[in-house]
């Protein structure tokens, strides 16, 4: 299951890829305490967009956040998780925080754009683990495409994460009729071949 759902993600990219010539690829993630690991009661709630943009190799990084139980102490993408929308893994982005996130504050707004192609964007530890800024910058955005990363608000009631979202990638209209011609194409090779039987 998990090398279909990889095979998926990578057609998307394919198509995706292509699409962006238009328009960056989209990842968005719903933030709750239901959706840390452990989960918590927490009543804060946000929202992420995230744009990659493959021609000039950025990401933009928009967030909304409300109702923390305490001033935020760090927020950050990690990547990459050992399953889909599942489990934990170590910060790739800039630590401990995104540049000019707002910080001890229980509610506010984030934009920013990355440039990764500069190593300022990444955990270094995240960096070496992939042999170098062009591996990091690949780790990061097949682990958004695969569902193996996700956006998280860390703060002082909850030190290890008190919000967090898996990014999940928003096809475009062009991607998804991609995507279904194709599958509209394999449904009829394999009707054609069962009727030769």
């Amino acid at each position: 299951m998990k090398h279909a759902l990889k095979l998926l993600a990578a057609f998307l990219a394919i198509g995706g890829i292509q699409a962006a010539q238009a328009a960056p690829m989209e990842f968005t993630a719903t933030l709750s305490g239901a959706n840390e690991s452990p989960a918590n009661a927490s009543p804060g709630t946000g929202f992420a967009d995230v744009f990659f943009d493959p021609l000039d190799n950025s990401l933009r990084i928009m967030v909304t956040f409300s109702g923390l139980t305490s001033g935020d102490t760090a927020s950050h993408i990690h990547c990459c998780t050992p399953g889909v929308q599942a489990g934990t893994a170590g910060v790739a982005t800039i630590t401990p925080t995104f540049t000019g996130f707002p910080g001890g504050v229980t509610s506010g707004l984030y934009d920013h754009t990355f440039d990764l192609t500069n190593a300022n964007a990444y955990n270094p530890a995240f960096v070496t683990a992939n042999g170098g800024l062009g591996g990091a910058e690949a780790a990061l955005i097949g682990g958004m495409l695969t569902g193996e990363s996700y956006l998280n608000i860390h703060t002082t009631n909850f030190p290890s994460g008190e919000i967090r979202g898996f990014l999940v990638y928003v096809p475009e209209p062009v991607t998804l009729s991609v995507f279904g011609a194709g599958l509209v194409g394999a449904a009829f090779l394999r009707r054609r071949g069962r009727r030769k039987v």
